[in-house]
């Protein structure tokens, strides 16, 4: 049997999709290869949405070229990386044998397994596959739909992945029921703007997302929460909230993307939507559930922010209080708007402004958790401790690591009662 070796980089979408390919590779007969080194063919699943993450393929690939020459193998580069820098990778890497865009991650067994190591021509559009689940997991992905039509002015995606395609109801409602009989206790909706999900049934229906996590919260099965991410703030409508407070199902956890808190910069990176709408969307959302929580993405030093616009992002943090946020500075992609855009600031300072919003953001963090303390909630459990045998980690639906003792099965879910908090992480006693 032939040994394959997969590294994924970037987002949630890119590890759903390395998940397919996983199931494809292993029902074509190929087995993980334990080391690199072992394998009859590596793929290198890339993001290109920071150049950080160039750089890490680049360096990657010069470790492939020194293995390849004691050991051959075929080298596949796939992913957002690879569409967007197709010719450069096929001239500048020659130890690399196959580059393959956004659109043909799904061929790539048959690349592998064709008499020649070839296909005819590259796909015009992206095809969701049927299943994206990771064996022994009880949270898997299910993407609903791909691509993106909002061309914020910092941002690649859109130029790598395409425009938006939703993935019909029906596919998705066999997934739900597939990841149900594996077990699966949680499920997240996945989407470059998931919000944002628009298809079209045969007889003319129009579901919408709501609509969707609607029909999702209907089916009979045994999975605890739905989650859904990145939704888009443009695009969260009153009737997603309602369906969100009404929906035992759908968990209580909102990752919703800031970027900044500045209405101008807001304006420059074409978000469509402004300081004061945003601010309203967390108060309705937070009047209508008051027990939900928010993670959050949030940038730093855009073109021509001005230090006043960086602290009004830290104002709007605080008042947003999230138990999770995604920290970056601004890094130019080279064929987006922002690359050409005036008033560049320069990385010490985006370093510098990074570095105080984390620490800014880490005491909001302590703030928001510290309250939760001694609530009583229910977990999913995943594991044992690495650390100690006799005690068990788990998932909250908001997202929070708990640890406990506990003789209860990965895959149940217990009631604890939240005691203390190490970090990220708490420790709890189960509820009798």
């Amino acid at each position: 049997m032939k040994r394959y070796w997969l590294e994924t980089y970037g987002c949630q979408m890119n590890v759903a999709e390395s998940n397919a390919l996983e199931l494809q590779l292993k029902g074509a007969g190929f087995v993980p290869a334990e080391r690199a080194e072992e394998a009859d063919c590596a793929i290198l699943n890339t993001c290109t949405v920071r150049k950080s993450a160039d750089n890490r393929i680049w360096g990657r690939l010069g470790e492939f070229s020194r293995i390849k020459k004691s050991h051959p193998l075929t080298l596949i580069v796939t992913g957002c990386m690879a569409e967007r820098l197709q010719e450069e990778l096929k001239d500048e890497a020659p130890q690399v044998d196959h580059v393959i865009g956004t659109n043909d991650k799904q061929r790539i067994v048959d690349i592998l397994t064709s008499a020649d190591g070839t296909f005819d021509e590259q796909s015009q559009a992206y095809e969701f596959t049927a299943s994206y689940y990771q064996e022994g997991e009880f949270s898997s992905y299910i993407p609903i739909m791909n691509g993106c039509n909002n061309f914020c002015t910092y941002c690649i995606v859109p130029y790598v992945r395409g425009r938006e395609v939703s993935r019909p109801v029906d596919d998705i409602l066999k997934e739900l029921a597939f990841l149900d009989s594996k077990g699966v206790k949680e499920v997240m909706l996945l989407g470059q703007n998931v919000n944002s999900y628009h298809y079209t049934e045969a007889d003319g229906t129009v579901v919408t997302f709501p609509d969707l996590l609607s029909r999702i919260c209907r089916e009979e099965n045994k999975i605890k929460w739905i989650r859904f991410d990145s939704p888009h703030p443009k695009d969260f409508s009153r009737e997603l909230i309602t369906v969100i407070r009404d929906e035992e199902k759908v968990a209580k956890h909102l990752h919703i993307p800031l970027q900044s808190g500045s209405s101008r910069i807001l304006s420059l990176m074409n978000r469509r939507y402004d300081r004061d709408r945003f601010i309203s969307l967390i108060d309705t959302i937070r009047a209508e559930i008051p027990d939900v929580t928010f993670a959050t993405d949030v940038m730093v030093g855009f073109p021509t922010e001005t230090e006043e616009e960086y602290r009004e992002t830290l104002t709007l943090l605080d008042h947003m209080g999230c138990i999770e946020a995604f920290m970056y500075y601004f890094n130019p992609r080279e064929g987006t708007a922002a690359w050409t855009m005036e008033g560049q600031i320069n990385e010490s300072e985006r370093g510098r402004r990074l570095s105080e919003l984390i620490d800014f953001q880490h005491a909001i963090f302590a703030r928001e958790k510290t309250k939760r303390l001694g609530m009583v909630i229910e977990v999913v459990v995943t594991q044992p401790s690495k650390h100690d045998k006799r005690m068990m980690l788990a998932r909250s639906e908001h997202n929070e690591m708990v640890v406990f003792r506990s003789e209860a099965a990965p895959g149940t879910t217990v009631k604890v009662v939240l005691e203390t908090l190490s970090g990220n992480t708490y420790t709890a006693s189960v509820v009798q």
